[in-house]
């Protein structure tokens, strides 16, 4: 099959091509040539912005048709407007990477199944704008336009990424502050629920719905399946270090946002709820399913990001130091 990949050299998209390669597919890329690859083999490189819409609508249109379109680059409503007028009947399947932040926070059940309510909150433009374009894009599919399928990846993590989460956003400096045995700031009492999965996991779910008759007009999920608590996130990046186990601070989630506005932003929105869930229809009609568990997936994180001398100087980051001294100060003295 012939599948264009809208970016490609993310933590995802790696894994996505790499499994398309190793398949047969003919791969063609399309990206602004900024990020270099981490994966070998012969894939051709369309070099561009999506964001320049009629440029990039004429490069589309110039580069042929497409069996299938993965899109892992689309944020917008008006990309997705974009990339309608680029491949409707210009591709066989066009795949949407949405993400599990599109429901509704706090969700009426749990797990989370693809039925529950998509209504982020303004508040959170990513998981907004991302419900936006998932509505554009089933409605032109529901038209006839395109055949849609929306892929919702929960935080995903592996070789060649760098977005280890915690309290303070998405450095990932806490990853030296958790070898010095550094105090380790979680909200609330740390006990709401974060699942994280690996980047070769997250893709087989691309790579299985490509071409998949069963997945057309279908939004799945590719989510972890290890219910962790924060805390015991970092109590898994803390053994995949081979750390001491980490002392926690725990600091409300609007006290902590009070603190650090810009940085505890994630904890207001997202990180404070209950991140689970369902994954039954990925694994029935994509072959999703896990492979590599939480503290292999942040042992190979970390050592790719050493490797590649990525990995962030605690002392670097005061911040986090006056946080916990603002706290601390601030109930040092509380009594009845």
């Amino acid at each position: 099959m012939r599948v264009l990949i809208i970016g490609g050299t993310g933590i995802i998209s790696t894994g996505i091509v790499q499994q398309l390669l190793a398949r047969g597919d003919n791969v063609v890329l399309y990206n602004r040539g900024i990020r270099p690859a981490q994966f070998e083999g012969g894939v051709e490189t369309i070099i561009g912005d999506r964001k320049a819409f009629g440029t990039f609508e004429q490069q589309i249109r110039a580069a042929g048709t497409f069996d299938c379109v993965i899109d892992m680059a689309c944020y917008l409503p008006e990309e997705a407007e974009s990339a309608l007028r680029a491949f409707s009947e210009r591709t066989g399947q066009y795949i949407f990477c949405s993400t599990v932040d599109v429901y509704t926070k706090p969700a009426t059940a749990y797990p989370i199944t693809e039925a529950a309510e998509k209504r982020p909150s303004a508040e959170f433009p990513y998981a907004f704008n991302k419900a936006r374009c998932e509505e554009l894009l089933f409605a032109a599919h529901e038209r006839g336009e395109v055949k849609v399928t929306s892929i919702r990846p929960g935080h995903t993590l592996g070789e060649g990424g760098d977005n280890f989460l915690h309290a303070l956003g998405h450095r990932n400096y806490h990853i030296d502050r958790l070898r010095k045995g550094q105090p380790i700031i979680v909200h609330g009492n740390g006990t709401s629920f974060w699942p994280t999965c690996h980047r070769d996991d997250v893709a087989r779910a691309f790579v299985g719905a490509v071409g998949n008759p069963k997945a057309m007009g279908r939004g799945y999920h590719a989510a972890g399946e290890e219910w962790m608590t924060w805390r015991g996130y970092h109590q898994g990046i803390a053994k995949a270090l081979g750390a001491p186990p980490p002392q926690f601070v725990c600091i409300p989630t609007d006290v902590l946002r009070r603190l650090a506005p810009e940085e505890a932003f994630l904890c207001a929105v997202n990180f404070s709820f209950n991140n689970l869930f369902e994954n039954a229809d990925a694994r029935a009609d994509l072959g999703f399913r896990i492979t590599v568990p939480w503290v292999e997936t942040a042992r190979r994180a970390v050592d790719w990001l050493e490797a590649n001398d990525k990995l962030e100087r605690s002392e670097d980051h005061p911040i986090y130091d006056r946080v916990i001294a603002a706290w601390e100060r601030a109930t040092s003295e509380l009594h009845l």
